[in-house]
C-alpha cells in the first residue's frame, strides 16, 4: 500500500479473527528408485528424491516467504495508538507472522513499506516510500527503519538468493501493485485520473509481476505452493477500480501455478453487516484524529490470512 515515510498513528483496536484449519488432502508420496535390473554389479540403486511441486503441502517447521509492500509487512500508520514502534519490526504484525503462527511456520518477511512492483525488481527504480520517496530522493522506510528481513539490493534478488539456498520453502506468497498507482497520481498533474495513464499502470504491473513469478519460478527453481493476496478496497467509492488492480496483478501471474488469495472478497464479506465500510467494520487502522487509515487492523490482517489459508495446502 502506500508509503510509510508519512505514516499516521490513532486508536489501534485489536479485534481477533479466529483463522479456522482447513485440512487439506494430497500429501506428496516420495517414489523410491527402483533401477535394480541392468545395473552394474557392485553399484548401489539411486535413491530418487521427493519432489517438491505446487501441491506439495506446508508441513510444521517448514519455512514461508512472504514478498510485498506494506500490508505484508504489517505496517500501521504513525497516529494509531499505541504509537507503532518502527524500530522494532517485530512489534509490527501482518497476515504472514499470523499465518505462521497458525500453521507452526518460520516466516521471511521480505516485505518492504512503499514498494512498487518496479522496485522490488530493481531497487534504484521510483518507489513509493521503499527505497527512495518521491520529492525526497533517496529517503525511505529501508533508510529509517528496520525490515523484518535483513538484505542488501531488491526485494526479488533477495527472495531468488534465499530459494536457491533454503530448499525447506513451503510457500511464497505475493502482494504487490497498490504503491504503483499511488507513484502515479504522486507524479502526475492530474493524479493519474486520465485512462491512459492508468492503462500504463495496469499494463506496468501486469509486466513487472510476471518478472518477478518468472525469476522465482525459472531463475530461483522454485517449484513449491506460490500465491498472490489480492488487495482489499478501503471504501465503497473503491469497489470499482481495486479489481482492475488484482486483475493486472492476477494476469501477469498466470502459467506459474500460482493461486489467488481473495483479499478484496474477504473484506467485502466481513463489511456487509456495517455498509460495505472496512472502516466501520473495524478492519482498517484507527486513527486518533478520527476515521480510518489504509492499512489493515489487526482484524483485516487476520482475514487476510485466512484467505491465503483458504487457497493453500497443508499437513
Amino acid at each position: 500500500m502506500k508509503s510509510v515515510v508519512r505514516m499516521p498513528a490513532g486508536a489501534k483496536r485489536v479485534i481477533r479473527v479466529a483463522l479456522v484449519l482447513v485440512c487439506a488432502a494430497g500429501m506428496l508420496v516420495a517414489v523410491s528408485g527402483q533401477a535394480l535390473a541392468k545395473k552394474p554389479a557392485g553399484k548401489k540403486p539411486a535413491a530418487s528424491k521427493s519432489k517438491i511441486t505446487p501441491t506439495t503441502p506446508i508441513t510444521k517447521g517448514s519455512t514461508y516467504l512472504a514478498l510485498g509492500d506494506s500490508v505484508t509487512f504489517g505496517y500501521e500508520e504513525s497516529t494509531v495508538t499505541p504509537a507503532p514502534d518502527y524500530p522494532d519490526a517485530a512489534s509490527l504484525v501482518g497476515y504472514p507472522e499470523i499465518l505462521g503462527s497458525e500453521l507452526h511456520m518460520n516466516v521471511v518477511n521480505a516485505a518492504c513499506p512503499g514498494e512498487t512492483t518496479a522496485s522490488l525488481i530493481n531497487d534504484t527504480a521510483q518507489s513509493n516510500g521503499c527505497e527512495n520517496t518521491p520529492g525526497k530522493g533517496n529517503v525511505g522506510y529501508r533508510t529509517l527503519y528496520p525490515l523484518h528481513a535483513s538484505y542488501s539490493g531488491s526485494q526479488l534478488a533477495f527472495a531468488v538468493s534465499y530459494l536457491k539456498k533454503h530448499k525447506n520453502v513451503r510457500l511464497v506468497s505475493l502482494m504487490i501493485g497498490a504503491n504503483d498507482f499511488f507513484l502515479c497520481e504522486e507524479t502526475t498533474a492530474d493524479d493519474c485520473s486520465s485512462l491512459v495513464e492508468q492503462s500504463a499502470a495496469l499494463e506496468a504491473i501486469g509486466k513487472n509481476v510476471h518478472t518477478i513469478v518468472s525469476e522465482i519460478r525459472n531463475k530461483a527453481h522454485y517449484n513449491g505452493q506460490l500465491a498472490i493476496v489480492n488487495y482489499y478496497s478501503t471504501s465503497p467509492s473503491e469497489d470499482a477500480q481495486l479489481p482492475l488492480l488484482n486483475d493486472a496483478v492476477d494476469s501477469g501471474a498466470k502459467g506459474f501455478h500460482v493461486e489467488i488469495a481473495d483479499g478484496f472478497g474477504a473484506f467485502h464479506t466481513a463489511s456487509a453487516h456495517s455498509g460495505d465500510n472496512p472502516c466501520t467494520a473495524g478492519l482498517l487502522t484507527q486513527l486518533s484524529g478520527g476515521g480510518c487509515g489504509i492499512h489493515p487492523s489487526y482484524a483485516g490482517q487476520s482475514l487476510l490470512a485466512l484467505a491465503l489459508e483458504k487457497v493453500i495446502r497443508f499437513q
